[in-house]
């Protein structure tokens, strides 16, 4: 009976004891992107949220920035190393490869983000998704070769490779803003500004989807 009696009163003092609430888990914090290092480039624009219509392409449309984009040629002996870089960075030095900008990295470069601001009072939308439009509408799908039969030569009509799509695209897009500036008042800024914008759009006014336009209509006649 004694023991009957001590485990009641010891069923009694746990439920009178009151109950303990356990301490709710911490919320993990969210990340925040840190300005320059990852996902802002130039410290403005945020790469995150830009997408690539183009399925072939889209794996090659590198926005990985920190800060200004300047690798130091780091990737140039590598085996497709070029591809580690980013788009920003290419585009930079397809502007210097001729004419009146070889060797000005830091005018270009702030011509570049002076044109990315521009786009986005133009358009109200961020920049480097107009970029990466004018990229796709910029790069060909077909282009041509010959092949040789004896004393024959004759062109063939061939699927262009993803890279190579990446690289005549921001090859045209170049050229396409520094002949802008040729013989004309305008600036490398304005040049920019007026090529990506057409391509975004698909204008064949533009420098780069006009070639593209081109090489397609004779890998159509060579097919």
């Amino acid at each position: 009976m004694a023991d009957d009696e001590q485990e009641i009163e010891e069923e009694n003092l746990e439920e009178d004891a009151p109950e303990v609430e356990e301490a709710p888990e911490p919320e993990p914090e969210p990340e925040i992107p840190i300005a320059g290092i990852g996902t802002l480039v130039f410290g403005k624009w945020d790469a995150t949220e830009v997408t690539c219509s183009d399925p072939g392409i889209a794996p090659y449309v590198n926005l990985r920035t920190v800060g200004v984009p300047h690798s130091g040629g780091r990737h140039a002996n590598q085996w497709f190393g070029k591809y580690k870089l980013s788009i920003v960075e290419r585009f930079i030095k397809g502007l210097r490869r001729t004419g009146s900008y070889p060797g000005k990295k830091m005018a270009t470069t702030t011509a570049f983000e002076q044109a990315l601001d521009e786009i986005s009072r133009k358009t109200g939308d961020n920049p480097l998704q107009v970029f990466v439009e004018a990229i796709t509408n910029s790069a060909p799908m077909e282009e041509i070769t010959r092949i040789r039969f004896g004393a024959v030569s004759q062109p063939k009509a061939v699927d262009s490779s993803p890279s190579r799509r990446m690289d005549t695209a921001l090859r045209n897009l170049a050229l396409g803003s520094t002949k802008a500036t040729r013989k004309s008042k305008r600036t490398l800024t304005q040049g920019i500004v007026t090529e990506v914008l057409k391509a975004s759009k698909g204008d064949v006014a533009s420098f780069a989807v006009g070639k593209r336009e081109e090489l397609e209509r004779v890998a159509a006649a060579a097919r």
